[in-house]
């Protein structure tokens, strides 16, 4: 049976814990809201694009531009963002069980499939088990900007537009509330456009482009591809806040609990230490009657 001195010296330590616990999820929680706060500024923006684009794609083909063309998909690229920190709950390994999902799935649909990684854990996780990776994008998270989500789409297009690869997916967790999120794949290039539908602007009515519609294309679709790597980066960041909260919001109710159990423990041994006492001096007393 452990010692007083030691039932109190582990209630201390359950209570510093409890203390950084708790303050990491003020933390989390403030970093989400910026972090939803962004992912609202970015929707209006990509939003028209998408809608600038599927008005386009109702008067053009996919020999419209390289980036429309679909081919026979052989060579495909899976980009995997986590986090570069743990003590994010499952958000990392739900992340990573649906990579492993998507590789196994379709290994013999695709000659190749290659993966790049942005985030630490992820870039240790296929280092551990001898997965190849293309890529390996270091310090995306550190201090997130649409610069460094512009400069992946631009290699990511690069590698299409050369023929190295026939489609790339991203993979990541979509933000669903501050306690939920889902992995999810979305195919990023070719890039999938939309016929308007009728009363949307381009649902009816053809435009005249000025200087041309492949101009304007050339325009549109890399800045299309920068945001949704941009939105999915951003996706991503709120997940991983959201889900931090929620595992430190759970590691200091617990620790709470777990300080009630050890008190109750301590109670218990001080009562059954002064007992002892007790009847040691009361058998001291008859002894020396």
């Amino acid at each position: 049976m452990p010692s007083l001195r030691d039932i109190k010296r582990r209630i201390g330590s359950v209570r510093n814990t409890q203390q950084i616990t708790k303050a990491m999820k003020m933390v989390a929680a403030a970093k989400l809201r910026r972090a939803q706060d962004a992912m609202l500024r970015a929707r209006p923006y990509a939003d028209k694009i998408e809608e600038a684009l599927d008005a386009i794609a109702t008067y053009a083909d996919e020999e419209a531009h390289p980036l429309l063309q679909r081919r026979v998909p052989r060579r495909v690229e899976l980009v995997v963002m986590t986090s570069d920190r743990g003590l994010a709950g499952a958000f990392n390994s739900n992340v990573l069980r649906r990579a492993q999902r998507f590789l196994h799935e379709n290994q013999d649909r695709y000659e190749r499939i290659q993966v790049s990684t942005i985030g630490r854990k992820g870039r240790d996780f296929v280092r551990a088990r001898n997965i190849q990776t293309r890529r390996d994008y270091p310090g995306v998270f550190e201090e997130l900007t649409f610069d460094k989500a512009k400069s992946i789409a631009e290699e990511l297009q690069a590698s299409y537009l050369d023929d190295k690869l026939d489609a790339v997916f991203l993979l990541f967790n979509q933000f669903q509330s501050a306690i939920s999120q889902k992995p999810t794949i979305v195919e990023l290039l070719p890039i999938a456009t939309e016929p308007a539908d009728e009363g949307v602007a381009g649902g009816q009515v053809d435009f005249l482009y000025e200087p041309d519609r492949g101009a304007v294309l050339n325009e549109l679709l890399p800045r299309h591809l920068a945001m949704q790597v941009w939105r999915a980066l951003l996706e991503s960041v709120a997940s991983e806040h959201g889900a931090r909260m929620a595992a430190m919001e759970s590691a200091t109710k617990n620790s709470g609990e777990l300080i009630g159990k050890l008190k109750l423990q301590y109670n218990r041994a001080r009562q059954a230490y002064i007992t002892k006492e007790l009847m040691e001096i009361v058998s001291g007393a008859e002894a020396l009657k």
